[in-house]
């Protein structure tokens, strides 16, 4: 495992040792030792994955506080444009997004720090994308900003977007408790 920083504070790439053989690849995707060599948050509540068709967006979700989290990123299948979007308000890179492609040919984890948004357009038919994350989810917590209100370009003219998610406030209405 190697860490990559980013231009967000705290947004982590952490790029895996993929092993191959006649039989297939193997992945390790958490080791806490490394983790805690890096200072990085070991302690997930929670973990779920998605499954998405072609040209879904799934996003920009997050938490507030109390239930603010560490997120863990990664694709087990398939391929998508990831997107962070820095919500913390005391942060100099307050409203900025960052994209990257994760694909199983180049595995990497995305560690997000609380109080960024999250969400990725699906590159592929199922495309299969793991979390974890150091809150459980709480509904009176869970939040989000719509996907086509922070200046990102998804590249595409008829996303296929979940009705919550088109329901979700502007980047400039929202008012960060970050």
């Amino acid at each position: 495992m190697e860490i990559e920083g980013t231009d967000i504070p705290g947004f982590k790439i952490i790029h895996l040792d993929k092993f191959s053989d006649n039989r297939g690849s193997f992945l390790k995707v958490f080791n806490i030792d490394f983790f805690e060599k890096h200072g990085l948050e070991t302690n997930y509540k929670e973990s779920y994955f998605s499954i998405s068709h072609k040209n879904v967006i799934r996003g920009m979700h997050f938490q507030i506080p109390p239930y603010e989290h560490t997120k863990l990123v990664f694709i087990n299948q398939g391929e998508i444009m990831d997107v962070v979007l820095d919500l913390r308000i005391k942060s100099p890179t307050f409203g900025r997004f960052l994209t990257i492609e994760l694909n199983t040919s180049n595995p990497v984890i995305l560690y997000l720090p609380p109080g960024c948004a999250h969400g990725f357009l699906s590159l592929e038919d199922n495309s299969m994308v793991s979390y974890l994350q150091t809150t459980v989810y709480n509904p009176l917590c869970d939040k989000g900003i719509k996907f086509d209100s922070f200046g990102m370009n998804w590249g595409i003219t008829n996303p296929i977007v979940s009705k919550r998610d088109n329901e979700f406030i502007c980047l400039d209405l929202f008012k960060s408790p970050f």
